[in-house]
């Protein structure tokens, strides 16, 4: 299956964590994968983002927000250059834990012609791009804490 997975535990209450993961003003001053991100969390709305995989020169996408449920989850859907070439969506889950933790997982499914070959050549890069976003967002999160 063409999907990639990550997760952390952060220890910080999920109110918090969410309201760091959702406060896209400020994903430059703490995030390395999401540089930038405008736009509103509301579904049905666009969102403007600009990735930074490692190793890469980053890429725009202007994906549609799928799904929000408050301290829980966000989705959004988009795709690179035509629809069903390489599309992906995108899934923040969080959960709380015990002793005001929250585990926070992110993960995508990528479909299109194109994405088992576009998946070779750089899902270790978008991998390592998650997990650097999901260790800064739990650096960030229990530096305030």
């Amino acid at each position: 299956m063409n999907k990639i997975c990550t997760d952390v535990t952060i220890e910080a209450p999920i109110n918090e964590v969410w309201d760091l993961l959702t406060d896209f003003d400020n994903y430059g001053e703490w995030n390395p994968f999401v540089t930038n991100i405008s736009g509103k969390l509301e579904q049905g709305s666009r969102l403007d983002i600009f990735l930074q995989p490692p190793e890469t020169k980053g890429m725009r996408i202007v994906p549609l927000v799928t799904k929000v449920e408050p301290i829980n989850e966000f989705r959004w859907k988009g795709n690179l250059w035509v629809k069903g070439i390489f599309d992906g969506e995108h899934a923040f889950r969080l959960e709380e834990l015990e002793n005001n933790r929250t585990r926070m997982i992110q993960c995508e499914r990528f479909r299109g012609i194109l994405a088992p070959l576009v998946l070779h050549m750089i899902g270790v890069k978008i991998r390592k791009g998650f997990e650097s976003m999901n260790y800064s967002l739990k650096r960030e999160c229990e530096k305030r804490n």
